[in-house]
């Protein structure tokens, strides 16, 4: 670890074990998802593969031939963003934009062999992530961790659904600002 990464990880750490002890889960979590990132990001790169991919990859590796606006919604991402990136991953082989015979109004995304074949690199590296991030801890607490993040989740999406309020896009919130 670098000096720089091992100087910002225990000034984070001091920050939540001393500073904020009882501060709001969400931080916590927020951190803790950067830290995955952040690990994960760096061993995307040495395989040329931005980490704005990763999660697209994954939805693919489950099933291709899929719209892009169902691409965003299994990736939990805008369909700009999802654009941009199909574009992308388009242009480096990896995905192609097909229409079908069936439906010729839509476009569907498929994995290229060379996009299947990024599997079996990455996907070894978000498990090296993932047993790195949990070393140490006993195998009872990631379940339990791993429920209570579940139990979050499924709480949340059940406000979304309660509050029927559906969530807004930074340019509508920038758009709001302005109006100010």
């Amino acid at each position: 670890m670098t000096r720089k990464a091992t100087s910002e990880t225990e000034t984070l750490l001091r920050h939540w074990r001393e500073a904020v002890p009882n501060d709001r889960l969400a931080h916590l979590i927020r951190d803790a998802a950067r830290a995955l990132v952040r690990g994960l990001t760096v061993r995307l790169a040495e395989h040329q593969v931005p980490f704005g991919h990763w999660s697209f990859l994954r939805v693919l590796w489950e099933g291709d031939g899929i719209t892009q606006r169902e691409l965003s919604d299994r990736a939990g991402v805008m369909e700009p963003t999802t654009f941009s990136a199909i574009k992308t991953m388009e242009q480096l082989g990896y995905v192609a934009r097909r229409r079908r015979s069936d439906d010729r109004k839509k476009i569907f995304i498929y994995l290229t062999p060379r996009g299947r074949l990024l599997k079996q690199q990455l996907v070894p590296l978000a498990e090296e992530v993932n047993n790195i991030a949990v070393e140490g801890v006993p195998a009872e607490h990631v379940m339990i961790a791993r429920s209570v993040l579940l139990a979050i989740i499924e709480n949340m999406a059940r406000d979304e659904v309660v509050s029927e309020k559906p969530m807004p896009s930074t340019r509508v919130i920038a758009k709001l600002a302005r109006r100010r």
